[in-house]
């Protein structure tokens, strides 16, 4: 008599539909630490592979090949491995769970849950890399979207669809702006791409930023700094990717990515593993190539009436606007909120510069009296901006200049209205009030 798993597989070799694959498998060739060499397999770019046998074993994902040669990179921790290692597929190119069996968890770069609450269960599935879209596909952004900060919402108002970016050099509030704007955005959903930071900075975002009414109805993506580059470019896709699935179900999604730099440096680590040549600052073309795709899969979705508004974080090296990820996303998005040193120096939280932030899409969403008061506050703060140093030597005269006496009497007014503490909320509403209320006389 059969055993059980005898009668199985006699059974399933019987099935019409069985067709035998062979497994394939191959040898680690090389590893320097960071890049891995395989021989033996054949093997599409983004198949995860395990390397190694047993508690030795790690994971890592092909990124190209060299010489009959399938180049891979450590996707875990360190690597005891050995030559000729075996070297088995053990997935196809990536996919994402999305859906609403995400809300209120924690996912690493693979998609694992890293918050406790086991697995997660229910979830739908999208291309980690997106589905290609017509451009004709992409509905205008036409409605403001309430971020809950005042300076944001009456002087660089943000609409739903649009792609905006906080640059800014290190430690002058990024991450605060951040937490302002998570627990006051009018939303549906709310995915959090923390990409590259600190370990601590990642529970600390978790634990004071993303609690609450908000964690609900959030997802958020950690990879921190000290995993592989290519674990950080596959959060960053994941995060997008999530966004996406619920923008398909038509959601209206605010995607928050911190940061868009540390997504450049992976690309940097990869393409320079790769032996592509450096350019600027030491980025090759493929890092500085990989910010459009990432960026332009935000947007409104005219076939569903959904929308990913996305707010990045690019991260100004040495205080450098001229930055090469600096400048190429600012190139990219459709608006850039700049925050300054001196102002964060002097007291001013959220240090907005409100000069150089530009938000492109304001007159299409706000009202004439609007704009009209938003460029008199302008106005007023360039013009005090340019004599600053004139008044605080004693060598401006009062009287000779209206438009300077003018700037000097608002500009108190100017910094209590972009100043806002971190717990305090200002709705559209209020904060355009207050603006047409001092300005738009």
């Amino acid at each position: 008599m059969l055993n059980r798993f005898t009668a199985d597989y006699l059974e399933t070799l019987g099935n019409a539909d069985f067709v035998a694959a062979p497994r394939v498998s191959g040898r680690l060739a090389s590893f320097d630490g960071l890049l891995m060499e395989a021989v033996g397999l054949t093997l599409p770019v983004g198949t995860v592979c395990k390397v190694g046998e047993g508690s030795a074993s790690v994971e890592a994902e092909v990124i190209g090949f060299r010489n009959g040669r399938t180049l891979m990179m450590n996707l875990g921790g360190p690597a005891a491995l050995l030559p000729r290692a075996p070297v088995k597929p053990i997935g196809p190119p990536g996919e994402a769970e999305v859906g609403a069996a995400l809300l209120g968890r924690v996912v690493d770069g693979a998609g694992k849950p890293i918050d406790g609450l086991g697995p997660i269960r229910g979830a739908g599935r999208w291309p980690l890399a997106g589905k290609l879209q017509s451009p004709l596909d992409r509905g205008r952004v036409l409605q403001p979207m309430d971020v809950g900060v005042r300076a944001i919402n009456g002087l660089l108002t943000i609409g739903q669809g649009q792609r905006v970016g906080i640059m800014a050099g290190s430690g002058v509030g990024k991450s605060v702006l951040l937490g302002m704007i998570v627990r006051a955005a009018q939303a549906d959903v709310i995915v959090i791409g923390l990409i590259g930071e600190r370990s601590r900075e990642v529970a600390d975002f978790l634990e004071t930023k993303v609690a609450g009414a908000a964690r609900a109805r959030s997802v958020v993506v950690a990879v921190p700094a000290n995993h592989s580059p290519v674990l950080r470019i596959r959060g960053a896709l994941r995060a997008t990717a999530i966004a996406e699935g619920f923008r398909d179900e038509g959601k209206k999604v605010l995607l928050i990515m911190d940061s868009l730099t540390r997504v450049a440096h992976a690309g940097r680590e990869i393409g320079l593993a790769l032996g592509e040549p450096a350019s600027a600052r030491g980025y090759p073309p493929s890092a500085i190539a990989m910010l459009p795709n990432l960026i332009e899969r935000a947007g409104v979705d005219v076939h569903t009436d959904g929308s990913i508004t996305a707010i990045y974080t690019v991260l100004a090296d040495g205080d450098d606007g001229n930055d090469p990820v600096v400048d190429s996303a600012r190139s990219i998005l459709d608006g850039h909120i700049v925050l300054s040193r001196q102002l964060a120096e002097r007291g001013v939280y959220p240090a907005i510069d409100i000069g150089p932030s530009v938000s492109r899409v304001m007159t299409d969403i706000a009202d004439a009296p609007h704009v009209r008061a938003a460029r008199v506050l302008r106005r007023n703060l360039a013009t005090y901006e340019e004599n600053r140093d004139l008044v605080l030597m004693g060598a401006y005269r009062a009287g000779a200049d209206p438009a300077i006496d003018n700037a000097i009497a608002c500009h108190g007014a100017i910094m209590e209205y972009i100043r806002q503490d971190s717990d305090e909320k200002v709705s559209l509403g209020d904060a355009v009030a207050e603006l047409v209320g001092v300005f738009g006389g």
